[in-house]
């Protein structure tokens, strides 16, 4: 085996352990208030969902052209070394927001690695910066609004429409949470399962075991399909707990609104070629569906923890692509140190996570992820109330205020 088949098989590998990745981050997309309201069993909800997301990477392909022929400016600087170094920074970024249990962007982590990856292998005139911002930074603002606008409406509408029948209400949305998170698990894999068929896709193009600008071969979708389902049952716990029950307490039909109006905005992102994040949207949903109940109780402390994780997504894995970038200048050598280096980071999250495991059997325990919402609320209270007349923190009543958390917690 030469070095460069061995550099384009390793990448192959690395984009399907990253669909892996992606399968078990956002498998609470689909499934975190299905299983918050107890309309499905988690272990049914992920098998359910992992199917689905297999069946979805068969719909549709525009967003895989996006990323093999749309996102790089000049495929023609672009080698797999470079892919690598992307799908490196994704994974890392992945893992470690898995680990804070951050329902954090898979798709912007991959942009963001591959972003990264390119300027550092190839230079800026490599990346369509016109194509980042019209096909991924500005549906990554519009589309969570747009959700949290829908899944508010719906979730009006259904408590509107069903206020006679409250006794029937619950069981009712439980069967059709069913329905309505299927569609968003086929949505998710309609869109997520082709940003790895584009990158496996690009790296045979940089190969030039494919044409420039050709889609995704029918292999490579069944291969990111099945890593993806496989990653979905594996169950992304953490992430779900923090979904389904860290944002608000959901109700059967704010449920049903919320997987609803998930379902509608990435499959239509999805037909347009947009590399939309599945977790931007649903989390809107979720917060939509929250403002539409009378009476329900958003924690902004969560809230605003995710939207920083959101923001710094894209940047981070960007920079992290391209100090894996900077080991891949180093030829063969530099590739066999990166993927070392990447086995054995991703082996060390795996143990941390064990150390505060979350499982199908405690992922609707919500008391940790309240605690910490409450902690987060009361220090953001006390650097307010300790802002002196001349615009300057009291340390020693913030610090005080950390003590009385950590109290709390204990």
């Amino acid at each position: 085996m030469t070095e460069a088949l061995f550099v384009v098989i390793a990448v192959i590998v690395v984009a399907l352990a990253f669909d892996f990745t992606n399968g078990f981050h956002d498998s609470a997309n689909a499934m975190a208030t299905s299983v918050a309201t107890g309309a499905l069993k988690p272990r049914v909800a992920v098998l359910l969902a992992a199917v689905l997301n297999v069946v979805g990477a068969f719909i549709a392909t525009e967003v895989a052209k996006t990323i093999s022929g749309g996102l790089i400016g000049d495929e023609s600087l672009i080698s797999p070394g470079i892919v690598l170094a992307g799908l490196a920074g994704a994974i890392v970024w992945n893992l470690v927001t898995w680990l804070f249990g951050l329902p954090s962007s898979s798709s912007h982590a991959l942009f963001g690695g591959l972003i990264g990856a390119v300027i550092v292998g190839a230079g800026m005139h490599a990346v369509d910066f016109g194509v980042v911002m019209s096909k991924v930074l500005l549906p990554a603002l519009i589309a969570p609004v747009v959700a949290a606008v829908a899944a508010t409406a719906a979730t009006v509408l259904a408590y509107r429409i069903t206020a006679k029948s409250r006794g029937g209400r619950t069981s009712g949305f439980k069967h059709g949470q069913t329905v309505t998170a299927s569609l968003v698990a086929l949505a998710h894999g309609t869109s997520d399962g082709q940003k790895t068929m584009g990158v496996i896709t690009l790296v045979l193009i940089a190969a030039n075991f494919q044409p420039s600008g050709s889609g995704p071969e029918l292999w490579v979708v069944l291969a990111a399909g099945l890593a993806m389902g496989l990653g979905t049952y594996s169950g992304g716990w953490r992430i779900m707990r923090t979904m389904g029950k860290g944002i608000v307490e959901i109700e059967a039909p704010q449920g049903f609104a919320a997987e609803a109006s998930s379902t509608a905005a990435i499959l239509a992102s999805s037909h347009l070629g947009f590399g939309l994040s599945t977790t931007h949207v649903c989390t809107g949903s979720i917060i939509g569906s929250g403002i539409g109940r009378r009476g329900s109780k958003i924690r902004w402390s969560v809230v605003r923890t995710m939207l920083a994780a959101w923001v710094i997504t894209l940047p981070a894995a960007a920079i992290i692509g391209g100090l894996a970038a900077l080991a891949v200048r180093l030829d063969f050598i530099g590739i066999v140190i990166l993927l070392a280096t990447l086995a054995v980071l991703s082996a060390w999250i795996w143990l941390m996570s064990k150390r505060n495991a979350v499982s199908h059997q405690n992922v609707n325990d919500s008391d940790r992820v309240v605690v910490l919402a409450q902690a987060a609320e009361a220090e953001r209270k006390a650097r307010i109330a300790a802002i002196h007349d001349d615009g300057t923190l009291s340390v020693d009543a913030i610090r005080a205020e950390r003590r009385n958390s950590r109290k709390a917690d204990v």
